[in-house]
Protein backbone atom coordinates (compact mmCIF):
# COMPACT_ATOMS: atom_id res chain seq x y z
CA UNK A 1 0.00 0.00 0.00
CA UNK A 2 2.82 2.29 0.58
CA UNK A 3 4.45 1.24 -2.25
CA UNK A 4 1.29 2.71 -4.88
CA UNK A 5 0.95 5.84 -2.58
CA UNK A 6 4.37 6.68 -3.23
CA UNK A 7 4.07 5.77 -6.72
CA UNK A 8 0.59 8.07 -6.81
CA UNK A 9 2.40 10.98 -5.36
CA UNK A 10 5.31 10.72 -7.76
CA UNK A 11 2.75 10.21 -10.65
CA UNK A 12 0.97 13.61 -9.46
CA UNK A 13 4.23 15.53 -8.99
CA UNK A 14 5.70 14.60 -12.38
CA UNK A 15 2.84 15.58 -14.12
CA UNK A 16 2.57 18.93 -12.26
CA UNK A 17 6.04 19.47 -13.19
CA UNK A 18 5.07 18.19 -16.78
CA UNK A 19 2.26 20.85 -16.35
CA UNK A 20 3.94 23.39 -15.04
CA UNK A 21 6.39 23.44 -18.10
CA UNK A 22 3.97 22.65 -20.95
CA UNK A 23 2.52 26.34 -19.46
CA UNK A 24 5.70 27.69 -19.95
CA UNK A 25 6.45 26.53 -23.35
CA UNK A 26 3.02 27.90 -23.93
CA UNK A 27 3.81 31.51 -22.62
CA UNK A 28 6.86 31.38 -24.01
CA UNK A 29 5.60 30.74 -28.08
CA UNK A 30 2.61 33.32 -27.36
CA UNK A 31 4.70 35.77 -26.19
CA UNK A 32 6.97 35.09 -29.37
CA UNK A 33 3.68 35.22 -31.81
CA UNK A 34 2.67 37.79 -29.96
CA UNK A 35 5.99 39.76 -30.82
CA UNK A 36 5.77 38.61 -34.75
CA UNK A 37 2.78 39.56 -35.26
CA UNK A 38 3.40 42.89 -33.59
CA UNK A 39 6.82 43.66 -36.13
CA UNK A 40 4.59 42.51 -38.90
CA UNK A 41 2.01 45.12 -38.11
CA UNK A 42 4.72 47.61 -37.70
CA UNK A 43 6.27 46.64 -41.08
CA UNK A 44 3.17 46.28 -42.71
CA UNK A 45 2.01 50.39 -41.66
CA UNK A 46 5.63 51.09 -42.14
CA UNK A 47 6.02 49.72 -45.72
CA UNK A 48 2.22 51.07 -46.91
CA UNK A 49 3.06 54.56 -45.23
CA UNK A 50 5.76 54.50 -47.72
CA UNK A 51 3.96 53.43 -50.18
CA UNK A 52 1.26 56.25 -49.58
CA UNK A 53 4.09 58.78 -49.62
CA UNK A 54 5.63 57.75 -52.46
CA UNK A 55 1.98 58.11 -54.23
CA UNK A 56 1.58 61.18 -52.52
CA UNK A 57 4.93 62.46 -53.92
CA UNK A 58 4.27 61.77 -57.79
CA UNK A 59 0.29 62.96 -57.32
CA UNK A 60 0.19 66.34 -58.43
CA UNK A 61 -2.61 68.29 -56.95
CA UNK A 62 -4.26 70.46 -59.56
CA UNK A 63 -6.39 72.73 -59.56
CA UNK A 64 -7.72 72.02 -63.48
CA UNK A 65 -10.20 69.63 -63.93
CA UNK A 66 -7.92 68.14 -67.27
CA UNK A 67 -4.62 68.62 -67.87
CA UNK A 68 -1.86 66.61 -69.74
CA UNK A 69 1.94 67.06 -69.75
CA UNK A 70 3.64 66.18 -72.92
CA UNK A 71 6.75 65.56 -74.40
CA UNK A 72 7.20 68.30 -76.84
CA UNK A 73 10.06 66.44 -78.97
CA UNK A 74 8.42 62.90 -79.00
CA UNK A 75 4.97 63.67 -78.46
CA UNK A 76 5.09 61.17 -75.72
CA UNK A 77 2.29 61.88 -72.43
CA UNK A 78 4.51 62.18 -69.45
CA UNK A 79 1.21 63.28 -67.14
CA UNK A 80 -2.35 63.67 -67.16
CA UNK A 81 -5.27 64.34 -65.43
CA UNK A 82 -8.67 63.74 -67.21
CA UNK A 83 -6.60 64.26 -70.56
CA UNK A 84 -9.45 62.49 -72.40
CA UNK A 85 -12.23 64.57 -70.84
CA UNK A 86 -13.95 66.56 -73.45
CA UNK A 87 -14.43 70.42 -72.39
CA UNK A 88 -14.89 73.93 -73.93
CA UNK A 89 -11.14 74.90 -74.32
CA UNK A 90 -12.20 78.88 -74.49
CA UNK A 91 -9.42 81.03 -76.63
CA UNK A 92 -6.90 78.54 -76.84
CA UNK A 93 -8.73 77.81 -79.60
CA UNK A 94 -7.08 81.00 -81.20
CA UNK A 95 -3.65 78.99 -82.02
CA UNK A 96 -5.34 76.73 -84.41
CA UNK A 97 -7.16 80.06 -86.10
CA UNK A 98 -3.41 81.76 -85.63
CA UNK A 99 -1.94 78.21 -88.08
CA UNK A 100 -4.68 77.93 -90.57
CA UNK A 101 -4.16 81.61 -91.40
CA UNK A 102 -0.14 81.65 -91.33
CA UNK A 103 -0.63 77.85 -93.64
CA UNK A 104 -2.81 79.22 -96.14
CA UNK A 105 -2.58 83.16 -96.40
CA UNK A 106 0.16 85.65 -96.51
CA UNK A 107 0.84 88.22 -94.11
CA UNK A 108 0.25 90.73 -96.32
CA UNK A 109 -3.09 89.93 -97.64
CA UNK A 110 -6.12 92.91 -96.69
CA UNK A 111 -8.73 92.11 -94.34
CA UNK A 112 -11.53 93.71 -94.58
CA UNK A 113 -13.86 93.58 -91.54
CA UNK A 114 -17.72 92.69 -92.12
CA UNK A 115 -20.46 93.86 -89.60
CA UNK A 116 -20.63 90.13 -88.37
CA UNK A 117 -16.75 90.43 -86.94
CA UNK A 118 -17.04 94.13 -86.04
CA UNK A 119 -20.28 93.07 -83.43
CA UNK A 120 -18.31 90.71 -81.12
CA UNK A 121 -18.31 90.73 -77.70
CA UNK A 122 -15.64 91.84 -75.79
CA UNK A 123 -12.54 90.71 -75.57
CA UNK A 124 -12.04 92.93 -78.97
CA UNK A 125 -10.03 94.88 -80.83
CA UNK A 126 -13.03 97.08 -81.94
CA UNK A 127 -12.68 97.69 -85.72
CA UNK A 128 -15.31 98.61 -87.24
CA UNK A 129 -17.44 97.57 -90.63
CA UNK A 130 -15.74 98.00 -93.78
CA UNK A 131 -12.18 99.26 -92.18
CA UNK A 132 -8.87 97.52 -93.85
CA UNK A 133 -6.27 95.77 -92.16
CA UNK A 134 -3.39 93.33 -92.68
CA UNK A 135 -3.58 89.99 -91.83
CA UNK A 136 -0.46 89.59 -90.25
CA UNK A 137 -1.49 92.68 -87.46
CA UNK A 138 -4.70 90.58 -87.12
CA UNK A 139 -3.05 87.39 -85.93
CA UNK A 140 -1.11 89.50 -83.52
CA UNK A 141 -4.15 90.98 -82.31
CA UNK A 142 -5.87 87.54 -81.99
CA UNK A 143 -2.81 85.56 -80.24
CA UNK A 144 -1.10 89.09 -77.59
CA UNK A 145 -4.87 90.28 -76.87
CA UNK A 146 -6.92 87.79 -77.81
CA UNK A 147 -9.27 89.57 -79.73
CA UNK A 148 -12.61 87.92 -80.81
CA UNK A 149 -13.39 90.31 -83.68
CA UNK A 150 -9.95 90.18 -84.83
CA UNK A 151 -10.48 85.88 -85.00
CA UNK A 152 -13.92 86.15 -86.99
CA UNK A 153 -12.44 88.66 -89.59
CA UNK A 154 -9.41 86.24 -89.73
CA UNK A 155 -11.76 83.33 -90.24
CA UNK A 156 -14.29 85.03 -92.90
CA UNK A 157 -11.06 86.06 -95.05
CA UNK A 158 -9.98 83.03 -95.26
CA UNK A 159 -13.53 81.11 -95.57
CA UNK A 160 -16.10 83.47 -96.41
CA UNK A 161 -18.20 82.53 -93.42
CA UNK A 162 -17.34 81.05 -89.96
CA UNK A 163 -19.07 78.03 -90.29
CA UNK A 164 -16.85 77.13 -93.29
CA UNK A 165 -13.77 78.21 -91.42
CA UNK A 166 -15.28 75.69 -88.52
CA UNK A 167 -14.91 73.44 -91.13
CA UNK A 168 -11.29 73.66 -92.25
CA UNK A 169 -10.14 73.60 -88.33
CA UNK A 170 -11.93 70.67 -87.91
CA UNK A 171 -10.22 68.78 -90.81
CA UNK A 172 -6.90 69.93 -89.93
CA UNK A 173 -7.77 68.31 -86.36
CA UNK A 174 -8.63 65.18 -88.20
CA UNK A 175 -5.49 65.27 -89.46
CA UNK A 176 -3.64 66.07 -86.93
CA UNK A 177 -5.74 63.01 -85.09
CA UNK A 178 -7.73 65.32 -83.03
CA UNK A 179 -10.82 63.20 -83.17
CA UNK A 180 -12.46 64.61 -80.14
CA UNK A 181 -12.16 68.25 -80.74
CA UNK A 182 -14.77 70.04 -82.08
CA UNK A 183 -14.57 73.44 -83.56
CA UNK A 184 -17.59 75.64 -84.14
CA UNK A 185 -16.22 79.41 -83.80
CA UNK A 186 -12.62 81.33 -84.69
CA UNK A 187 -12.49 82.53 -81.07
CA UNK A 188 -13.33 79.91 -78.55
CA UNK A 189 -16.51 81.82 -77.53
CA UNK A 190 -18.90 78.87 -76.61
CA UNK A 191 -21.22 77.57 -79.20
CA UNK A 192 -23.04 74.24 -80.48
CA UNK A 193 -22.73 73.24 -84.20
CA UNK A 194 -25.91 72.35 -86.27
CA UNK A 195 -25.88 68.61 -84.89
CA UNK A 196 -26.39 69.71 -81.49
CA UNK A 197 -22.24 69.35 -80.81
CA UNK A 198 -20.52 71.97 -78.49
CA UNK A 199 -17.51 73.75 -79.57
CA UNK A 200 -14.67 71.71 -77.20
CA UNK A 201 -11.52 69.48 -77.46
CA UNK A 202 -9.62 67.31 -75.01
CA UNK A 203 -6.36 68.61 -72.85
CA UNK A 204 -4.54 65.67 -74.60
CA UNK A 205 -5.37 66.47 -78.11
CA UNK A 206 -5.09 70.56 -77.32
CA UNK A 207 -1.28 69.79 -76.21
CA UNK A 208 -1.35 67.80 -78.91
CA UNK A 209 -2.23 70.98 -81.47
CA UNK A 210 0.40 73.19 -80.04
CA UNK A 211 3.25 70.84 -80.36
CA UNK A 212 1.83 70.94 -84.26
CA UNK A 213 1.75 74.47 -84.17
CA UNK A 214 5.60 75.10 -82.80
CA UNK A 215 7.14 72.14 -84.16
CA UNK A 216 5.90 70.43 -86.97
CA UNK A 217 3.92 73.15 -89.24
CA UNK A 218 6.13 74.51 -92.28
CA UNK A 219 4.99 78.36 -90.54
CA UNK A 220 5.98 77.11 -86.92
CA UNK A 221 8.69 79.89 -86.65
CA UNK A 222 6.07 82.33 -87.70
CA UNK A 223 3.82 81.32 -85.08
CA UNK A 224 6.67 81.26 -82.48
CA UNK A 225 7.61 84.61 -83.95
CA UNK A 226 4.25 86.08 -83.71
CA UNK A 227 3.51 84.22 -79.91
CA UNK A 228 6.53 85.66 -78.54
CA UNK A 229 6.29 88.80 -79.21
CA UNK A 230 5.91 91.17 -75.82
CA UNK A 231 4.13 93.67 -78.19
CA UNK A 232 2.91 94.77 -80.99
CA UNK A 233 1.68 98.44 -83.24
CA UNK A 234 0.12 98.78 -85.88
CA UNK A 235 -2.52 101.00 -88.14
CA UNK A 236 -5.40 99.86 -90.31
CA UNK A 237 -4.93 99.96 -94.34
CA UNK A 238 -5.89 103.42 -94.26
CA UNK A 239 -3.73 104.76 -91.37
CA UNK A 240 -6.61 106.78 -89.67
CA UNK A 241 -6.38 104.61 -86.65
CA UNK A 242 -3.43 103.17 -84.61
CA UNK A 243 -3.28 99.93 -81.89
CA UNK A 244 -1.22 98.96 -79.14
CA UNK A 245 -1.11 95.27 -78.63
CA UNK A 246 0.46 94.09 -75.43
CA UNK A 247 1.28 89.54 -75.03
CA UNK A 248 -0.90 89.04 -72.09
CA UNK A 249 0.58 85.10 -71.81
CA UNK A 250 2.48 85.66 -68.56
CA UNK A 251 4.48 82.76 -68.36
CA UNK A 252 6.89 84.10 -71.17
CA UNK A 253 8.20 86.65 -68.09
CA UNK A 254 7.55 84.60 -64.98
CA UNK A 255 9.18 81.07 -66.05
CA UNK A 256 12.23 80.67 -67.39
CA UNK A 257 12.66 78.93 -70.82
CA UNK A 258 8.97 79.58 -71.49
CA UNK A 259 8.65 79.11 -75.73
CA UNK A 260 4.43 79.82 -76.44
CA UNK A 261 1.29 79.63 -74.95
CA UNK A 262 -2.05 81.44 -75.27
CA UNK A 263 -4.89 81.93 -72.38
CA UNK A 264 -8.57 81.59 -72.33
CA UNK A 265 -11.23 82.14 -70.76
CA UNK A 266 -15.22 82.10 -70.52
CA UNK A 267 -17.95 81.39 -68.25
CA UNK A 268 -18.68 78.07 -69.12
CA UNK A 269 -14.66 77.15 -70.10
CA UNK A 270 -13.26 78.47 -67.31
CA UNK A 271 -9.74 79.76 -67.46
CA UNK A 272 -7.64 77.52 -69.46
CA UNK A 273 -4.25 77.66 -71.03
CA UNK A 274 -1.80 75.80 -73.08
CA UNK A 275 1.58 76.61 -73.21
CA UNK A 276 5.18 75.42 -73.86
CA UNK A 277 8.34 75.30 -71.72
CA UNK A 278 12.01 74.45 -72.25
CA UNK A 279 13.99 73.19 -69.12
CA UNK A 280 17.58 71.57 -69.15
CA UNK A 281 17.11 70.37 -72.45
CA UNK A 282 13.73 69.07 -72.50
CA UNK A 283 10.65 70.54 -73.87
CA UNK A 284 7.70 70.13 -72.57
CA UNK A 285 4.09 70.93 -73.51
CA UNK A 286 1.10 71.70 -70.47
CA UNK A 287 -2.86 71.99 -70.87
CA UNK A 288 -5.09 73.13 -68.56
CA UNK A 289 -8.60 72.86 -68.79
CA UNK A 290 -11.26 74.23 -66.51
CA UNK A 291 -8.67 75.61 -64.24
CA UNK A 292 -10.29 77.83 -61.72
CA UNK A 293 -13.25 80.66 -62.26
CA UNK A 294 -13.08 83.95 -61.28
CA UNK A 295 -11.47 85.33 -58.93
CA UNK A 296 -9.30 82.18 -59.15
CA UNK A 297 -7.13 83.60 -62.58
CA UNK A 298 -3.64 82.67 -60.86
CA UNK A 299 -4.25 78.82 -60.86
CA UNK A 300 -3.55 78.30 -64.33
CA UNK A 301 0.24 79.64 -63.35
CA UNK A 302 0.39 77.34 -60.31
CA UNK A 303 -0.67 74.66 -62.19
CA UNK A 304 2.18 75.14 -65.17
CA UNK A 305 4.81 75.41 -62.27
CA UNK A 306 3.75 71.96 -60.66
CA UNK A 307 3.70 70.70 -64.02
CA UNK A 308 7.03 71.50 -65.47
CA UNK A 309 8.61 70.74 -62.00
CA UNK A 310 7.26 67.38 -62.00
CA UNK A 311 8.30 66.65 -65.82
CA UNK A 312 11.94 68.09 -65.31
CA UNK A 313 12.38 66.04 -61.90
CA UNK A 314 11.01 62.34 -62.92
CA UNK A 315 12.01 62.55 -66.45
CA UNK A 316 15.49 62.31 -68.07
CA UNK A 317 16.57 62.91 -72.04
CA UNK A 318 17.40 59.69 -73.84
CA UNK A 319 18.29 59.05 -77.43
CA UNK A 320 16.19 56.58 -79.09
CA UNK A 321 18.45 55.83 -82.17
CA UNK A 322 21.30 55.45 -79.65
CA UNK A 323 20.80 51.29 -80.14
CA UNK A 324 20.17 50.69 -83.40
CA UNK A 325 19.28 47.49 -85.24
CA UNK A 326 21.25 45.32 -87.64
CA UNK A 327 19.51 44.68 -90.62
CA UNK A 328 19.99 41.19 -92.50
CA UNK A 329 19.98 40.63 -96.42
CA UNK A 330 16.64 39.28 -97.53
CA UNK A 331 15.54 36.17 -99.47
CA UNK A 332 14.16 37.40 -103.69
CA UNK A 333 11.64 34.88 -104.75
CA UNK A 334 12.45 34.55 -108.90
CA UNK A 335 14.86 37.44 -109.26
CA UNK A 336 18.28 37.11 -110.93
CA UNK A 337 19.53 37.94 -107.39
CA UNK A 338 18.43 36.07 -104.57
CA UNK A 339 18.91 38.30 -101.91
CA UNK A 340 19.20 41.95 -101.39
CA UNK A 341 20.42 44.04 -99.23
CA UNK A 342 17.99 46.43 -96.65
CA UNK A 343 19.06 49.96 -95.30
CA UNK A 344 16.93 51.72 -92.27
CA UNK A 345 16.11 55.38 -93.30
CA UNK A 346 17.17 57.05 -89.83
CA UNK A 347 16.35 60.72 -89.91
CA UNK A 348 19.26 63.37 -90.40
CA UNK A 349 21.88 63.46 -87.88
CA UNK A 350 20.46 60.07 -86.38
CA UNK A 351 19.13 60.73 -82.86
CA UNK A 352 15.31 61.09 -81.22
CA UNK A 353 15.81 62.66 -78.00
CA UNK A 354 13.00 61.04 -75.88
CA UNK A 355 11.55 61.55 -72.24
CA UNK A 356 11.66 58.33 -70.20
CA UNK A 357 11.27 57.91 -65.94
CA UNK A 358 14.22 55.94 -64.57
CA UNK A 359 13.54 52.31 -65.28
CA UNK A 360 11.70 52.10 -68.17
CA UNK A 361 12.35 50.35 -71.38
CA UNK A 362 12.94 50.49 -75.01
CA UNK A 363 12.05 47.62 -76.93
CA UNK A 364 12.91 47.72 -80.78
CA UNK A 365 10.88 45.51 -83.29
CA UNK A 366 11.78 45.01 -86.55
CA UNK A 367 8.10 44.39 -89.11
CA UNK A 368 10.14 42.91 -92.32
CA UNK A 369 9.56 40.42 -94.53
CA UNK A 370 10.37 37.00 -94.67
CA UNK A 371 11.27 37.43 -98.19
CA UNK A 372 10.26 39.18 -101.54
CA UNK A 373 9.21 38.98 -105.05
CA UNK A 374 11.29 40.15 -108.52
CA UNK A 375 11.49 42.44 -110.60
CA UNK A 376 11.60 44.77 -107.71
CA UNK A 377 12.88 48.71 -107.31
CA UNK A 378 15.63 49.63 -105.37
CA UNK A 379 14.57 52.22 -102.59
CA UNK A 380 10.98 51.01 -102.31
CA UNK A 381 9.82 50.90 -98.74
CA UNK A 382 9.47 47.31 -97.44
CA UNK A 383 8.77 47.18 -93.66
CA UNK A 384 10.05 48.99 -90.54
CA UNK A 385 11.68 49.50 -87.38
CA UNK A 386 9.85 50.46 -84.56
CA UNK A 387 10.75 52.12 -81.46
CA UNK A 388 8.39 50.96 -77.99
CA UNK A 389 8.72 52.67 -74.68
CA UNK A 390 7.06 50.90 -71.62
CA UNK A 391 5.36 49.45 -75.00
CA UNK A 392 4.19 52.65 -76.36
CA UNK A 393 4.86 53.15 -79.71
CA UNK A 394 6.93 56.28 -80.28
CA UNK A 395 9.13 56.19 -83.52
CA UNK A 396 8.86 54.57 -86.95
CA UNK A 397 12.23 54.23 -88.90
CA UNK A 398 11.18 52.92 -92.97
CA UNK A 399 13.14 50.17 -94.18
CA UNK A 400 14.02 49.86 -98.14
CA UNK A 401 15.78 47.74 -100.56
CA UNK A 402 18.87 48.83 -101.40
CA UNK A 403 19.19 47.94 -104.84
CA UNK A 404 17.25 46.84 -108.04
CA UNK A 405 16.36 42.82 -108.81
CA UNK A 406 14.86 41.82 -112.05
CA UNK A 407 12.77 38.69 -112.44
CA UNK A 408 14.64 35.71 -114.14
CA UNK A 409 12.59 34.92 -116.97
CA UNK A 410 12.77 33.41 -120.35
CA UNK A 411 13.03 37.00 -121.90
CA UNK A 412 15.85 37.89 -118.93
CA UNK A 413 17.76 34.88 -120.35
CA UNK A 414 17.26 35.68 -124.55
CA UNK A 415 18.46 39.23 -123.61
CA UNK A 416 21.23 37.98 -121.90
CA UNK A 417 22.31 35.58 -124.14
CA UNK A 418 22.35 38.47 -126.92
CA UNK A 419 24.67 40.19 -124.78
CA UNK A 420 26.78 37.60 -124.35
CA UNK A 421 26.79 36.96 -128.02
CA UNK A 422 26.78 40.76 -129.68
CA UNK A 423 29.71 41.41 -126.82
Amino acid sequence: MKEDKKKSRLKESRLKESSSFNRTISRTIIRKVRSVLSLSLVMAFYFSSAGFAGEKENELQLAAQSAVLLDGVSGRILYEKNGDEVRPMASTTKIMTCIIALENAQPEDVVTVSSKAASMPEVRLKIKAGEEYRLEDLLYSLMLESHNDSAVAVAEHLAGSVERFADRMNQKAAMLGCTRTNFVTPNGLDALDKQGMPHATTAKELAKLLRYCIFQSPECESFLRITQAPSHTFSDISGKRSFSCINHNALLNSMDGAISGKTGFTGNAGYCYVGAVKREGKTFIAALLGCGWPPNKTLKWQDMRKLIDYGNKNYRIVDLLEEKTELSRVKVRNGIEGETSLYAEYPEGATFPVLMREGEQVTIKKNIPESLTAPMSGGIRIGQIDYYVENEPILSIPVKTRMQVELYNFDFCVKSLLNCFFL
